[in-house]
């Protein structure tokens, strides 16, 4: 038998590619409108993916290396990401919710009690996307600290040889940071510190809330949280990965990884390299899930995937590229490219839909029952968390508890 393979989707505006706002079923009058993101989660529900990640920067969509153009004709505003995913916990049951939250600006007490706290308004089902703010532009929002970004010579650096600069580094040794401090917090608190008995007049049993204590070159954070622990124990942190410093990073603290293989290669070398990573920073327990994203625009009942891919491109003016593989046709090859790779490793895929609401539908409508055909992916929601959806422990020990 085939094995199972995990199926998210990354949501981003009106969708990844910078001309969707102009397709006529794109909404763009609603874009910051609840009513669009509850639609969108609904569509993902009903093709029972797993997850929804919503992407979120400091920064307005597009490629944050290039230079400001004064461009009209994009999306050029952003809303919160954990804020719609709060919106989103109350009318989804079973689909996770996995908001990106910068590390590098954002303090770790604060994220981890926001985090907390769409798990327990979800029961169960939050997820937290961790990256990094990479550009000086950036930082001048908050005025805290200096913004450094790589500069062309160093960029072509990275490209050549994989290796960053020492400030990237620095960047990335902060957000590992940030993961162990968030981390810890949600510990901080055991399962049944909350006593609530009227009686004795006790809420909370002090001796089962923990301090952290947690001390590095970037913060130190004492703890404990004052929001109680996850239903989860510990939500499900992933992270998008291009490169073996990334990789390393996720293999530090995430349960899942995002990953870019182009579709002459495929995933083999990327598969070792994360291995590698693993290695590298001592990761036990637990093995590190890796899924692979990949830009869809999918075949419609109006016209075949490339041919829209065709009509967005004259819409922007430039041929749409993108850091994943980019598939335009139909349902039935993207299921046999998708079962591929599944044979050949990954646990699951990330679909970011070219047009947030057409090719979400077609996902839903025409990819998933391909799939549940072959027989590899499922054909209703089981009961539980996210965690026990994705297939990670479901019971995760407190690393504070003395009992």
């Amino acid at each position: 038998m085939a094995p199972k393979l995990h199926l998210g989707v990354a949501l981003d505006g009106a969708g990844w590619h910078p001309a969707a706002w102009r397709e006529p079923n794109s909404r763009p009058t609603e874009l910051f409108a609840p009513g669009y993101w509850t639609d969108l989660a609904a569509t993902a529900q009903r093709g029972l993916l797993d997850f929804l990640t919503i992407e979120d920067s400091l920064t307005v969509p597009g490629d944050p290396r290039a230079a400001a153009d004064g461009a009209l004709d994009r999306v050029r505003a952003r809303i919160d990401a954990h804020l719609i995913a709060a919106r989103l916990a109350p009318v989804t049951r079973h689909i996770g919710l996995v908001p990106t939250v910068t590390t590098t600006h954002t303090e770790p007490f604060h994220l981890s009690k926001a985090i907390a706290t769409l798990d327990h308004t979800s029961r169960g089902r939050a997820g937290w996307q961790a990256r990094i703010s990479a550009t000086a532009a950036e930082a001048a929002h908050f005025g805290r600290r200096p913004g450094r970004e790589l500069s062309a010579a160093e960029l072509a650096e990275v490209r050549a040889t994989g290796t960053f600069p020492d400030f990237v580094h620095d960047r990335f040794d902060e957000a590992a940071d940030v993961v162990d401090v968030v981390r810890r917090l949600w510990d901080s608190w055991e399962d049944d510190a909350e006593i609530r008995d009227i009686a004795t007049r006790r809420f909370i049993d002090r001796d089962k809330l923990h301090y952290i204590d947690f001390r590095s070159r970037h913060f130190s954070v004492r703890g404990p949280s004052i929001t109680p622990r996850p239903p989860q124990g510990q939500p499900v942190v992933t992270a998008l990965a291009h490169a073996p410093l990334i990789y390393e990073f996720a293999a530090r603290g995430a349960d899942l990884v995002f990953v870019t293989p182009t579709r002459e290669t495929g995933p083999a070398s990327i598969l070792e390299e994360i291995a590698t990573a693993t290695a590298a920073v001592g990761r036990d327990g637990e093995p590190l899930r890796v899924y692979a994203d990949l830009v869809v625009f999918l075949d419609t009942e109006d016209a075949t995937g490339a041919q829209r891919l065709t009509r967005l491109n004259e819409a922007a003016g430039a041929e749409y590229t993108s850091d994943a593989a980019v598939f335009a046709g139909g349902a039935d090859e993207l299921a046999e490219l998708l079962i591929d790779w599944n044979g050949r490793g990954l646990d699951g895929f990330r679909l970011r839909p070219g047009v947030a609401v057409d090719d979400l539908a077609a996902v839903t409508d025409r990819l998933v029952p391909v799939l549940q055909r072959r027989g590899v992916f499922r054909t209703g929601y089981p009961d539980g968390s996210l965690r026990a959806l994705l297939g990670l422990p479901t019971t995760v020990p407190n690393r504070y508890a003395t009992t």
